[in-house]
C-alpha cells in the first residue's frame, strides 16, 4: 500500500448503501481514451465502478479483496504498457460472467508485448508483463486483419 494515499487501495470511492445483486450473464463496460490524460488512474477508477457493480467490491473477505486488487492491477499494467510502448490506450474494455472478468485494452502500436526473460526481479522496469501473466488464467493479443494496432487481454477468475 503507498504511503502517500489517504485511504487504502480500492477504498478510493463510497461503497454503495446495500450490496448490488451480482448481474446475470455477460456484462460489458466500454471507456474510451480518446482525449484523455491520466490514463493510468482513470482506468483504475473506471474498473473500480464496475466491479461495484459486479458485486466483486465491497469484498466480503480477504480473498475477494484480493482478487478485486488483482484486477486493479492487471488493468494498471495493460494501459502503462499501452502508455509506454504504444503511444497510448484507445480503449478499455471490460467484461464479467459469473466466474471468470476479461480485460481488454486496444492500441495502435505494432509490438508484440511479453513478459521480459529473464525476468530479473531487482532490476526497475520491464515487470509488467511477467504480473500479468502470473495473476491471469490466460492473456494474449488479438489483431484485426488490415488494420493497425492490438487488443491486449487478460483473463482473471471470479472471487469464490
Amino acid at each position: 500500500m503507498s504511503t502517500t494515499r489517504p485511504y487504502p487501495p480500492g477504498d478510493r470511492d463510497p461503497e454503495p448503501e446495500a450490496a448490488a445483486e451480482v448481474p446475470q450473464g455477460r456484462q460489458v463496460r466500454r471507456l474510451s481514451f480518446d482525449g484523455e490524460s491520466a490514463v493510468v488512474p482513470l482506468a483504475r477508477d473506471f474498473t473500480r465502478q464496475a466491479l461495484y457493480a459486479w458485486g466483486w467490491l465491497p469484498a466480503a473477505g480477504a480473498d475477494q479483496r484480493a482478487a478485486a486488487e488483482d484486477v486493479l492491477l492487471v488493468v494498471s499494467e495493460l494501459v502503462t504498457n499501452a502508455c509506454l510502448h504504444a503511444a497510448g490506450p484507445d480503449q478499455l474494455q471490460i467484461s464479467c460472467d459469473r466466474k471468470v472478468i476479461r480485460l481488454e485494452v486496444s492500441d495502435k502500436g505494432a509490438g508484440q508485448p511479453a513478459p521480459r526473460s529473464p525476468h530479473r526481479a531487482g532490476r526497475p522496469g520491464g515487470h509488467g508483463m511477467f504480473i500479468v501473466q502470473r495473476l491471469c488464467l490466460d492473456w494474449g493479443v488479438v489483431r484485426s486483419p488490415g488494420e493497425t494496432g492490438k487488443t491486449v487481454w487478460a483473463e482473471l477468475g471470479a472471487p469464490a
